[in-house]
């Protein structure tokens, strides 16, 4: 079966933020569907659109897939629901958040699905850790990961708090 490339963003933020995380990648590689192929580094972020909540972990994973965009944004939220996703507030707070970021170099405009993700290009709890396993990528408008990450304005809320090798740290992107 052809197998397709999608990057999906992850995102948590309530309890045991890297547990959720966590489970979401066990369940994302027991799909026979979906194989993940990089996982970044995992990052602490300070919180967009609705700040009064706690800091996020986020990461972003390359995978390859024989699903459809819809049957993949099925099968994410089914992970979400099955982690306890709830939502309540707009950009609020949540066990886990998986958006699916590109999907190989399409684009795709649906009432439930938007790809390349409509806010990814100005959110560095997206561009920085897509842009740690993926620095040569060209998004689908030809703009280059690189200068995105450069022109980002709120690259100091974000901090690498996990190595992908499994090593902990905790200090601003690009210190």
């Amino acid at each position: 079966m052809n197998r397709q490339k999608a990057y999906i963003a992850l995102g948590s933020n309530i309890g045991e933020r890297h547990v959720y995380l966590e489970g979401a990648v066990d369940t994302l590689e027991d799909n026979p569907d979906i194989t993940i192929e990089k996982k970044s580094s995992i990052y602490e972020t300070d919180p967009v659109g609705y700040t009064d909540q706690p800091p996020f972990l986020n990461m972003v994973v390359k995978v390859a897939t024989s699903l459809s965009p819809l049957a993949l944004l099925d099968k994410l939220q089914k992970i979400e629901s099955t982690l306890g996703r709830t939502r309540d507030i707009h950009w609020g707070p949540r066990t886990i958040d998986l958006d699916i970021l590109l999907y190989n170099d399409e684009n795709i405009k649906l009432e439930r699905l938007s790809v390349p993700h409509p806010r990814m290009y100005e959110r560095g709890f997206v561009l920085v850790p897509l842009c740690e396993i993926e620095p040569d990528l060209r998004f689908p408008d030809g703009r280059h990961i690189e200068q995105c990450v450069h022109d980002l304005t709120d690259k100091e809320g974000v901090r690498k708090w996990k190595e992908s090798s499994g090593a902990d740290e905790s200090a601003p992107f690009g210190s």
